[in-house]
């Protein structure tokens, strides 16, 4: 085995390890999220909280274990409602042409000369600041799902433009098929190797996007973790001085990006 196919299977089984605490959070620790031990704030890593606990006394791998299933498990699935947009406005855009082309691609540049985060701040200023964690959790990965599209949406309409004159279509055409039909039945299973890798690029980007809104104040909320969350408590570097565990849930954002950008290649090998 070379040695880039050895560092793609270690990233794999790492995001495999990763995904798998965070869904079996509950299993490897018996500590709720939110559970403080008021007698043992900033408290160092020991048999009962192997990696401490913040300055409210709350368990640090209860909390890096739950917030990673919050991130591991929204962000794919911003990234999915993404792609699934710029599948259908690309799709569209790519068969159609015309005055829907040219509309679809202005709206589409229009959002990319906006910075991303700035707008995700804007529209997230807009909700109340005391609403509950679940609430921000979902208006958090849903306003990413559907303004990530723009990033996406230029690579789906050059490949979809590729089979506007095609044979196949072309015969669909003269068969008397709905435009509807043609673009979900015949075009988008063509168009699956290029969704997926865009849905793959997405992931980290939403990953980072979310930490850095809830470094903010303005993504996921308290009690409930996240990346994001957790960041927020290195603003205090004399605790993190003092207690250098806090920097775990750093380390595992770093290896999670990292990982997904080193299996990435292989994913464009095999398109």
């Amino acid at each position: 085995m070379s040695a880039k196919k050895l560092l793609r299977a270690f990233s794999a089984a790492l995001l495999c390890a990763v995904f798998a605490s965070g869904v079996c959070a509950g299993i490897l620790t018996h500590y709720s999220y939110s559970r403080q031990f008021r007698e043992a704030p900033s408290a160092a890593p020991s048999a009962q909280h192997p990696l401490g606990t913040d300055h409210l006394g709350r368990d640090l791998l209860a909390r890096l274990l739950y917030g990673t299933r919050v991130s591991l498990l929204l962000a794919p699935a911003a990234a999915l409602l993404a792609t699934l947009i710029a599948g259908l406005f690309g799709g569209i855009a790519g068969l159609w042409g015309g005055w829907m082309e040219k509309a679809i691609l202005a709206a589409a540049d229009l959002s990319l000369g906006l910075p991303l985060l700035f707008v995700l701040i804007a529209l997230r200023a807009l909700l109340p600041l005391d609403i509950s964690p679940l609430v921000s959790v979902v208006a958090t990965f849903l306003t990413l799902g559907i303004l990530g599209w723009p990033a996406s949406l230029r690579v789906v309409w050059a490949a979809a433009r590729r089979y506007r004159d095609s044979d196949f279509l072309l015969l669909a055409r003269a068969g008397g098929c709905p435009p509807r039909r043609i673009l979900l039945r015949h075009v988008m299973p063509n168009l699956l190797p290029v969704l997926l890798a865009q849905f793959w690029i997405s992931i980290p980007l939403f990953i980072l996007t979310e930490a850095t809104l809830s470094m903010l104040g303005l993504g996921v909320m308290e009690p409930l973790p996240s990346w994001g969350t957790l960041l927020k408590g290195l603003e205090d570097l004399s605790a993190v001085r003092a207690n250098p565990w806090m920097l775990s849930p750093l380390l595992v954002l770093i290896a999670v990006v990292i990982s997904l950008q080193l299996i990435l290649p292989a994913r464009e090998e095999a398109l």
